[in-house]
C-alpha cells in the first residue's frame, strides 16, 4: 500500500510542468525599445558630416535665389497666359 502511495505522490510531482521564465510587460519592453532607438539615433548622428558656417550660406543664398527666380518665371507665365486669355475673350466678343 505504501508503494502504491509513493507511485501516486511521484506521478504527481512529475506531472507538473517547470515554470516558464517572466516575459517582461508591455511597458518595460516599449521603453527599452525606446531606449535602443535613442542609443541607436546617437550613434549614427556622430556619424553625420555637418556642413560649416559659410556652406550654411551659401546653400541658403543659393535657395533663395533659385524661389525668386523660379517665382518671376511664374509671374512671367501667368501674365503671358491672362494675356493671351484676355485677347481671345476680346476676339470673341467682335
Amino acid at each position: 500500500m505504501a508503494e502504491k502511495e509513493n507511485k501516486a505522490v511521484q506521478e504527481t510531482t512529475e506531472k507538473k510542468p517547470a515554470k516558464k521564465a517572466k516575459k517582461p510587460n508591455a511597458v518595460v519592453r516599449w521603453f527599452k525599445g525606446v531606449c535602443r532607438y535613442f542609443r541607436e539615433m546617437k550613434s549614427e548622428l556622430k556619424k553625420v558630416v555637418w556642413p560649416t558656417r559659410k556652406q550654411v550660406f551659401r546653400n541658403t543664398a543659393v535657395v533663395l535665389l533659385v524661389v525668386v527666380v523660379v517665382g518671376v518665371l511664374i509671374w512671367l507665365f501667368d501674365w503671358l497666359a491672362a494675356a493671351v486669355v484676355k485677347a481671345l475673350v476680346d476676339l470673341a466678343k467682335g
